[in-house]
Order: C-alpha cells, then structure tokens, then sequence
C-alpha cells in the first residue's frame, strides 16, 4: 500500500474533491500502481488565500511480507501542488527550498496547478517546478475574435500592475490592431491595497462614465482586481464582462439582472473533454469518511448560496454539503470542473504516471528490492519530459519546450434571483483553426443562456450603414467616428466602410448608393416620344418640300417660277427634300454605316443647298449690276458660269470628306456617364478637327450666301427673291451659331437631338423662307403671276428710276 498524506491549508472543497476523486480512480486502476494504493492524511494548515496541496508519498510495507525474511524501510516521497496563484506557488517554492522541510527534498517534486505563468518557466529562479496548465498566448486572440464576432469595437480592459497584466495588454493592442477595435479606457489596478484604496473611485468613475458596454478583465483572484470587482459588483455596474475562468465564482455576483440579456459574463476557459463519473461521484461522495471539516467551506464552485442559514434553509441538515451537493446535481446545472480542478486532477495522475514509470525501470534492475524501495529523486528527471493520456483523452504535457497552445471553451454565466447563477459552454475557440475558422459559436445555446438573439452594442460611434462610409473625428480613437454619405456614383455595400467604392463603368449606384445596378443600353429610337417626333417631323417636312416641288413643276411656265434660274430652285428642293430624310439616320440604333453616312450625308446635302442659294444671290446681283450695254461682266451672265458655282462647292466639301474619313472616320461608341443608369450609344465624331473643317466650310458657305444676298436685297424687281433668300441665310446661320454652343454643353442622346433639330430647323428655316412666299402668289394670288402684271410692274420701276 501507498499512503498518501495530505497537508492542505484552508482551501476549497472542489479541489479536495477533485483529488479525492482522482486518487480513487487511481487506486481502482490496476494497471497503474499495481499491488499498490494510495491512501492520504489531511492536515489542515492555514497559509494564505491561495491553496497548497502537500502530497507526502510513503512507499511502506503492507501487513503481509513482500519477500519473507525482508522488511521494507519506509521511503517517503512528497509532492507539492501549489496554486492556483503564481505568487502562492513562487513563495511556497523558495520557503521550502530555504527550510528543506520534510524527509526527501520537496523542492524536486512541486507542480503548480495554477493559470500557466511565464514567471514560473525560470529555470534559475524555480528549478524544480513543474506547470501542468497550457500556455495562454492566443487568448488575447481569442477575446479579439468574440469581441469581432459580437461587433463589440469599443471595450474596457481592466488589469493588475504586474508583468502578466502589462504583457496582456501589449499583446491585446497587437491582435486589436488592424481589426477597428479600440479601447475606451484602461484600468490598470494596483497591488499595493492602500495606493489602490486612493485610486478606487477614479476607477469607478471610469467604467461608469465609459460607453464600452463591454470590460474584460485579467489578472488573479485574490488580489485588489478581485477586491475592486466586488466593490463595482456591489455598487451595481451592469456590464459585460469578458474574463477567464477562474473567475466563474466572482462573475456570479449574486445581483438579479434580467433574464433576456447579454449582460453576464463570457469567460475562457482551457478546453476538456467532461469526465467520466465525475457528475456521479459529486452525487454519491460520503465526506463522513474523510477527515475533513467541509462545514466551513462555502458551496461557491457551484454557485450556490448558503451564508443566510436562517432564511434559506429550514433546517441545518437540508443545508449539509451532502444534500446540497445532490440537490445541485439534480438541477442539472454546472457541477463540472474548473481550469484549476482539471489542472490539479493532471498533475495527481501525472506523478502517478512518473512513479509508475520509475518503479518498473527499477524492477527491471533489481526485482526484489524495488518492491519495497523508491529511489524518489528520480521523479524530477521523470516528470521532466513526461508527456500521457489521461483517462478523458486529453494529452498531458510537462515540457515546457513542447506545451502547445490552449483551446479554449467560451462559457456564458447569467445571474438569477436568490444568489444563483448558471454556467453555459456557447461555443469554442481553437487555437490551430483556419484563419476566420477559429471561433464557433452556438446561436441555439446564446439564445438559451441569454433568453434572445439580440446583441448589446459596445461602440463609441453608431455604426456607418450600408451607403454611408466613416469620416474620422480628428483627435479621437479610430473607433469614434461620424457617417458621411458616399459621394456620386460610388457605394459602401457593408458596414463601418472607410472609403466608398466606384461602381463599374457598366453599372451605377442605386439610390440607397448600397449596391450597383447594371446599365441599360439606350438610344434615340424610333419607339419613344422624342425619336417619335422628330422622325414625324423630318417626313412631314420632307412631304411638304415635295409639295412645294410638285407646284414649282406644275407652275414652271410662270413668271415666279422662271424667274432668279427656275433649274436651281429645283436643285434646291431636292437638296431640302434629303436634308429634311438624312435626319433620319440619326434616329435608332447606331452602327458603323448610319455614323459615317450621318456626317457625310448631312455635309454633302447642306452644301448643295446653301452653295445653290449662294447662286441664286449671285444670278440675282449679276442680272440687276451687269445687264447694260457695254458692261464686261454681261459675258458672266450670258454663259451661265454661276451654274458652276454648285458643283465646285460640292467638290471642295467632298474633299474635305474624303480626308476626313481617310484618316479617323466615325465611329459607334458608348457614353456611360451622360444619364444616371443608362449607357447611350452614339456615334463618336472621329477626328473633330475634320468635323469642324466640313462644317466651317459650310459655315462660310452659309456667310457668303447671306452676304451676296444682303446687299443685292433692295434691287427694285418685280420677283427680285433677295429680300428672301437674305431672311432664309440670316435663320441657317442664326441656327447652326446657336448649335455650335448648345452641342457642346449636352452629351449622350441630348447632343444628338440638338443636332437632329438643328437640321430640321435650318432646312425648314429655307424651305419657309424662300418657298412660302412664292407658293403664296402661285396658289392664292395667281393674279400677280401673270405676264401682263409683270410688264406694267416693269414699266412702273422704269419710270420711277427717271424721275
């Protein structure tokens, strides 16, 4: 038999229970310690408010000699599990060291069961200590990814003066960076309780005046962290707090708050599997059998209250640890183990382990001796490198150098009336996931444990919604912010964006400006009003020029008719006739053969007709200045040159075109920006210099047309069309003068509707002004369109130029 002797200061019952526990299973494991077992022997020794537990490890003779003949000495060896404060475990470890206490030297065999401390991996300051907790270097990464998960960006954190406080809060400010998370305030609280006692109300004043919804807390229990939780705790400060599990107790606080809410705590835990029985044996233990006063210990691990004797519990014995331990369980609700438990449940099996490994190296050496003797300063170099399975599953590490990285459990803690308080694992985080694969949250058990879906805010700005980008107050944290409305034609698509994003040259904002909308293709065409109407004006125009030619040849043998080159007004209606139908290109889908015929057809047409008008003028101011005898310039006349003067005009602009489209000629291209929602397509000049050429051309056409016309506009006749012809060019160029800036201000299908109306306008401007006067006199005064009226008009101007 092995006795086990226990000294244990006051400490909490749950770990006396874990130990009892794991000792028991121990002992029920034959293939263990066989031949073996473990008893123990509590001394109640008082120490501090940490826990120490003092394993005395005698290797004794049973009551049955081993080998007759042979009496065992009795070699005890000890084990010290200190903990769960790293401070407990530094002092105890150097006042053993100093005092060398006990039979064997304690110092070789001490494991601190404690959250894991990188002070104590100081091989020179705490040689012979072991720590059984995982390393706690991606918490800070964890909290980030709740905090992200949650949308909490606007947190407290409130830590204690030391070097692991100092050291979370330097690794919290590195994984928050990047992630737009920001901290509101920093309470960094100190050990010494009297420059606290002087600091406490600033710290009050801080988390209450903060809008951080949310705290996280880290640091040890036992300290003045824990003394100014209580006092917030009991000043009733309603937040979230975000903490590790050794602060499942405090985090109850006993307050009732209301059971629809986030506001509770969310604690890390290191993640295990459930053991065993452990549940069962809470249920069935008999404390009776143990030496030790459970009476005075508070039922605090399970959150359970009992200090008002009196009011809650009728009589002394419904309140005994056996029946509210079986009452609890029966309830269903958290009896599990806490970090420190599980830690201090390893580290009893991993001496068991170290022991089991020792005495069967021994029994290979010397079989006989080794049944009664240990050679217990092997256990250090044991314990070392020990690496095992425990009986959940879970792999055990001692070293240092190979320890990974905790997985943590995310528990929610809600308060209920009367003091209770009930612990639901809500999801986990695994410190080897996937990058974004990390944290798994339950939505089912958030909804149970917080009684809604409907997450707190903890921010310092009202989040940017989708449409809206953030705009940066000037000497504030990143966090604070105000919300400005994405700019033309760009869109934020998610929340809290810092800059908007440019919708596709296809596609535009929506009116929200949350998402782009594809384009629609769009065009002046036949089927809507405006290409509708231009299209009816451009064939009305052109049936009536056709009229107007159908009189002119019916009348030809008239004096109105034959007068100013009847063969050049017929020219002219048919250029009129065409200028009115080339309109008609310009309306409906656009390719490469409608743009080029557009320009091209529209300058052929327009220079034929006003290089007709100019020789018109011309005919008119020849007949008038060079019909008398002896004027050399009759010839001029008699020899028709001004027929000429149309075909040369057209050359020269035919030219002009043949250049034109030589070297960049039209083509069909698409103008995105012109109408919100639509792309237009149109035809793209080519080569403006060449645009402008052709049409300045036609401009000083037009220019000398109207001049030739002005002057020769009074010449006394009887059908003298000057006066006509200068009132026709001063309404082409008042037309084409104003086309030029309003075609250059409109884009897209406007600018194709100016110039379909400049057309129009122009061409009726001459069909008017030079046509309805003359049809006029044919059609309803035919009496001044005879050849009698004509001579006596003639006589009269005689006449009067004697006189």
């Amino acid at each position: 038999m092995m006795l086990m002797e226990v000294r244990v200061p006051v400490i909490k019952y749950q770990y006396i229970l874990t130990m009892i526990f794991a000792t028991e299973e121990i002992n029920r494991n034959p293939k263990l310690l066989p031949n073996k077992s473990i008893n123990f022997q509590f001394s109640p020794t008082k120490c501090d408010d940490s826990w120490a537990i003092i394993y005395h490890l005698n290797s004794m003779e049973t009551k049955e000699d081993i080998v007759p003949n042979y009496n065992c000495e009795i070699v005890q060896c000890t084990l010290l599990c200190t903990g769960p404060s790293w401070a407990t475990s530094s002092r105890i470890g150097a006042l053993f060291s100093i005092f060398n206490l006990g039979q064997v030297r304690l110092c070789d065999n001490r494991i601190h069961y404690g959250p894991f401390h990188p002070i104590l991996s100081d091989r020179f300051q705490y040689p012979y200590l072991y720590q059984i907790a995982p390393k706690e270097t991606r918490l800070p990464f964890a909290i980030v990814t709740l905090m992200l998960h949650f949308n909490w960006t606007w947190m407290g954190l409130v830590i204690s003066d030391d070097d692991q406080g100092i050291q979370f809060l330097s690794d919290l400010r590195e994984k928050m960076q990047g992630n737009e998370l920001c901290l509101a305030f920093v309470n960094v609280i100190p050990l010494n309780m009297q420059l606290y006692n002087t600091r406490a109300e600033k710290y009050y004043q801080q988390i209450v005046t903060s809008l951080a919804n949310v705290v996280i807390i880290y640091g040890e229990m036992n300290s003045t962290l824990e003394v100014s939780f209580r006092r917030w705790a009991y000043l009733g400060i309603h937040r979230i707090w975000v903490t590790t599990s050794q602060w499942d107790v405090i985090t109850n606080t006993g307050r009732d708050f209301i059971r629809d809410s986030f506001h509770g705590a969310f604690t890390f835990s290191n993640h295990y599997q459930e053991i065993p029985n452990f549940k069962k044996f809470i249920q069935t233990v008999n404390t009776s059998q143990y030496p030790i006063n459970f009476s005075v210990m508070q039922s605090e691990w399970m959150c359970f209250n009992c200090l008002d004797i009196e009011s809650k519990c009728e009589t002394q014995s419904k309140c005994s640890l056996n029946t509210l331990l079986k009452w609890y369980a029966s309830q269903g609700l958290d009896i599990a183990m806490n970090d420190e438990s599980y830690n201090l449940y390893n580290a009893v099996y991993a001496w068991a382990y170290a022991y089991h490994e020792i005495y069967y190296e021994q029994v290979d050496v010397h079989p006989i001796i080794s049944l009664c003797l240990l050679d217990c300063s092997k256990i250090y170099h044991t314990m070392k490198n020990l690496q095992f399975i425990n009986p959940i599953g879970d792999i055990v590490t001692i070293n240092e150098k190979t320890k990974c990285d905790a997985d943590y459990d995310i528990f929610h803690i809600s308060n209920f009336p009367q003091g209770l308080g009930i612990k639901v694992k809500i999801g986990q985080f695994s410190s080897y996931g996937s990058p974004g694969q990390q944290l798994h949250l339950s939505d089912e058990a958030i909804e149970w444990a917080t009684g809604g879906r409907q997450v707190p805010s903890s921010q310092c700005s009202e989040t940017c919604r989708p449409g809206f980008r953030k705009f940066l107050q000037e000497g504030k944290a990143a966090c604070c912010f105000d919300c400005s409305p994405c700019p033309e034609n760009e869109i934020s698509n998610k929340t809290d964006m810092d800059q908007c994003v440019k919708c596709p040259i296809t596609q535009y904002a929506s009116i929200e400006k949350n998402h782009c909308l594809q384009k629609s293709m769009k065009f002046l065409a036949y089927e809507e009003p405006l290409g509708m109407a231009l299209a009816s004006l451009a064939l009305s125009f052109s049936a009536l020029t056709a009229l107007v030619l159908g009189v002119f040849v019916k009348h030809q043998d008239t004096p109105i008719v034959k007068a100013n080159n009847r063969a050049n007004s017929y020219i002219l209606l048919i250029a009129l006739k065409f200028c009115f139908l080339c309109s008609l290109l310009f309306i409906g889908h656009p390719n490469t053969a409608k743009c080029i015929l557009q320009q091209i057809t529209f300058a052929i047409l327009f220079t034929v007709a006003v290089s007709t008008i100019l020789a018109k003028t011309i005919t008119v101011v020849l007949a008038f200045r060079v019909t008398a005898p002896g004027k050399k310039m009759r010839g001029l006349l008699l020899s028709r040159a001004t027929n000429y003067i149309i075909p040369i005009c057209t050359f020269i602009q035919l030219v002009l075109c043949g250049l034109w489209l030589g070297t960049s000629p039209p083509f069909v291209d698409t103008d995105a920006h012109s109408e919100l929602g639509h792309i237009i397509i149109v035809c793209n000049k080519g080569s403006v210099t060449a645009f402008y050429c052709v049409l300045g051309y036609l401009g000083s056409l037009a220019v000398g047309s109207f001049s030739v016309a002005f002057l020769a506009r009074n010449l006394p006749d009887t059908f003298n069309e000057a006066k006509f012809l200068t009132f026709s060019m001063l309404v082409f160029c008042s037309v084409w003068v104003t086309f030029l800036p309003v075609y250059h201000s409109t884009k897209g299908k406007a600018m194709v509707t100016v110039e379909v109306f400049s057309i129009l306008a122009s061409s009726a401007g001459l069909l008017g002004c030079i046509f309805f006067p003359k049809c006029y006199i044919i059609l309803l005064r035919p009496s001044k369109n005879s050849l009698k009226r004509t001579k006596k008009t003639i006589l009269s101007n005689q006449l009067i130029s004697k006189f």
